[in-house]
């Protein structure tokens, strides 16, 4: 993959620090995703496309919270274990002040219409952010009719025969890794071309 060949930048833990940070005040809900790409590929331009879906799938296949995943992971190719620290402070912080303070005043009154109807709004902003982070991705990563099909059974598996996330990942992925298995070429003998020339 291209993450392979592409040697990440080293990014000081300060400056980690601040960017997730930034993107975990100012992030909501699962459009975390789209805030994330942004700030991590179109401005800061620390990884591309291929390297941030590499970390997104992994972040995904793993237990926990995918934003705080994705920080650990990230953090950690830009600063190492002192980058993955800051990068896990920089987007749970926020949250964590921000909800402790929210969830205070959001159980002292009564009357929540006004909340609720605002958190519907957010909840539908978020989910078009995700859908047009994963579409601008998808144009770049999927190469053929292969991946379409991959794409198309793990929503299959996950949405309509309600398998979990891990078996869906793994069955996927063992499909992919077979489908795109190196394949052994035969090589012809270095007098072979002399040997049909002289059968004539």
């Amino acid at each position: 993959m291209n993450s392979a060949a592409r040697a990440a930048p080293r990014v000081g833990v300060h400056e980690i620090f601040l960017v997730f940070l930034e993107i975990g005040a100012t992030s909501f809900g699962g459009g975390v995703v789209a805030y994330l790409r942004d700030a991590l590929v179109r401005r800061k331009q620390w990884l591309d496309d291929a390297e941030f879906l590499e970390l997104t799938s992994i972040s995904n296949a793993l237990p926990g919270l995918n934003s705080t995943n994705m920080a650990i992971l990230s953090g950690d190719r830009l600063g190492g274990t002192a980058g993955a620290v800051g990068a896990m402070l920089g987007m749970c912080l926020p949250a964590f002040v921000l909800m402790t303070a929210a969830g205070i005043a959001y159980s002292s009154h009564a009357e929540r219409h006004n909340v609720d109807a605002a958190l519907r709004g957010v909840a539908a902003a978020a989910t078009g952010l995700l859908a047009a982070t994963w579409y601008q991705i998808g144009k770049k990563s999927m190469k053929g009719f292969y991946d379409a099909l991959f794409v198309i059974a793990a929503i299959l598996g996950v949405n309509y025969f309600k398998l979990s996330v891990p078996v869906v990942l793994i069955a996927v992925g063992a499909l992919a890794i077979f489908t795109y298995r190196p394949r052994k070429t035969v090589e012809q003998p270095e007098d072979s071309e002399a040997w049909i020339k002289s059968l004539h």
